[in-house]
């Protein structure tokens, strides 16, 4: 792991931040020699712990607020939770551990499971020469999840990873690798947060998804960061013959994100499906979209995206597929979607599309539009007021995304859209 770092950080050094791409947020202010790369959270014990009772009170407070230990006992197979730079507690229900399933934090599984985390670590997936900031977290990445899921097995309840930074001016570099093998199934779900400071914070993670030959995962996170984070994740999965990866993407707050998941359909017959929704306010630039690479024939994609922009913010779809020749008989479908409440705010859509093969299916369909009067006219004369018809024609709006995540979380989501649009967050 040590070569991997010291790899990773010379290609680092040698690779420009992007700032040429149309629209792209601004990176400027990003001053890594100025970011605490690690803060390790105030605990007695070395690692994550697997008993709710034995964590400080303040870090416990934290995720007690957030929900966590009740989403375990209701709805989770099971939950890591990461407060800084470590994995401060990890639980997973018995009945999938005699199974076979792991679901570790990254650095145990960088001792408990070296073979897997040698083949799969930044090798095949995410090599640090992918972008910059992929390198940089190859060089300094700490914490984050290890899921592996046994030939045939079905994990039936999510599991769950929380990811809190509660610093200032440090900068969060978690790692989750999920490895489904043959016939698996398994849905992991991402929770991302962070108060205001005045200090930026940096989140620059990494995932890395391998779905074998008929296995099926989705990846579904709600990230609310706090409106001075700059959120630049690197998010990438590699599908096998008749697998399915699903990616289900909530992003709000941070002052910037630049967030494309990735999928390469490697063997016939392999599906992805992606759902996002951006949300921007003031100050706020959120650019996010996805990726999909037709490698072999009868591959099916589908991208859904949702942007809402008010108060002067920017959203912006940028999104990749590329059908290579001889995928034949593939078939993708891009639609764009963004709500705009006032004249202040831009919505963006950069769908670029590279079709090798003519034997494919090919779709992809945009729209932008304000909150029309006569909608929230209608919602009023049926008593609600002006706050409470926009903020249904937004849940109406965002209904693909939720109707896709547990009733917990969609429930969640709706409430962070509510604040957002109240000006409340941060």
């Amino acid at each position: 792991m040590l070569k991997r770092r010291l790899r990773a950080l010379e290609h680092w050094q040698n690779m420009p931040v992007p700032t040429n791409w149309p629209g792209q947020p601004d990176l400027s202010e990003v001053d890594v020699a100025e970011i605490v790369p690690y803060i390790r959270p105030d605990i007695d014990v070395r690692g994550a712990v697997d008993d709710w009772d034995e964590l400080p009170e303040d870090i416990k407070d934290t995720f007690d607020k957030l929900g966590i230990p009740e989403a375990e006992k209701n709805a989770l197979s099971g939950v890591g939770a990461q407060y800084e730079s470590e994995i401060v507690y990890q639980n997973m229900k018995d009945q999938w551990e005699e199974k076979g399933v792991v679901f570790m934090d990254m650095d145990k599984a960088v001792q408990e499971h070296p073979d897997i985390v040698k083949e799969y670590f930044m090798t095949k997936c995410v090599p640090p020469s992918d972008n910059k900031f992929a390198a940089l977290h190859g060089a300094i990445w700490s914490g984050g999840s290890f899921v592996y899921v046994p030939e045939d097995t079905v994990v039936e309840m999510p599991i769950q990873a929380y990811f809190r930074m509660n610093s200032e001016g440090m900068g969060q570099f978690e790692h989750t690798l999920i490895v489904a093998e043959k016939g698996s199934e398994v849905h992991y779900i991402e929770g991302c947060s962070a108060p205001k400071y005045s200090e930026f914070n940096l989140h620059s993670g990494c995932v890395e998804v391998f779905v074998d030959e008929g296995a099926h995962v989705q990846y579904s996170t709600v990230q609310n960061w706090s409106k001075n984070t700059y959120n630049l994740n690197t998010k990438r999965a590699i599908v096998e013959a008749d697998g399915t990866m699903e990616w289900v993407s909530g992003s709000m707050g941070s002052k910037a994100t630049m967030l494309y998941p990735a999928t390469i359909l490697k063997g016939p017959g392999a599906t992805d499906n992606h759902i996002t929704i951006a949300f921007a306010g003031e100050d706020q630039n959120i650019d996010t979209g996805a990726k999909v690479y037709h490698n072999a024939p009868e591959t099916s994609s589908t991208i859904e995206s949702k942007s809402i922009a008010k108060d002067g913010g920017r959203t912006n779809y940028r999104g990749l597929v590329h059908i290579a020749d001889g995928a034949e008989h593939s078939s993708t479908s891009v639609e764009c979607d963004a709500l705009m409440f006032d004249n202040e705010s831009t919505s963006d859509t950069m769908p670029y599309m590279e079709i090798n093969e003519s034997k494919v299916d090919v779709a992809h369909e945009a729209t932008v539009g304000k909150i029309g009067d006569e909608d929230v006219f209608y919602l009023q004369s049926r008593g609600l007021d002006d706050d409470d018809a926009k903020q249904m024609i937004v849940a109406g709006f965002i209904e693909p995304i939720t109707e896709e995540l547990p009733i917990e979380y969609a429930v969640e989501l709706n409430r962070l859209i509510e604040l957002e649009m109240e000006g409340s967050l941060g």
